[in-house]
């Protein structure tokens, strides 16, 4: 994947942003939006629905594998929102 995007990029002929200095997550929401650093998702749920819209994941794992993927991921999800933590148990 990591590859694929490499490869767009130079085929787009984009060019990377500057270094970051600084530790990120000890920047604030507006430091870092004013420095144009942008952030992940926060859960593996928001990860899964970003990927369904990119062509770029599409086309570089073929249909097949791509489905069967963002499948498992959504499966691995609902295991992951139904399980019950000790830390919840104990609250």
């Amino acid at each position: 994947m990591l590859l694929a995007a490499g490869l767009k990029g130079i085929e787009d002929g984009l060019v990377p942003p500057p270094s970051t200095e600084g530790i990120v997550y000890e920047m604030s929401a507006a430091e870092r939006a004013k420095r144009g650093i942008g952030t992940l998702p926060s859960s593996l749920i928001e990860a899964v629905e970003l990927t369904e819209k990119s062509q770029l994941v599409r086309e570089a794992l073929g249909d097949h594998t791509f489905n069967a993927f963002i499948e498992n991921k959504k499966h691995e999800w609902d295991d992951y929102r139904i399980h019950v933590t000790d830390y919840e148990i104990k609250r």
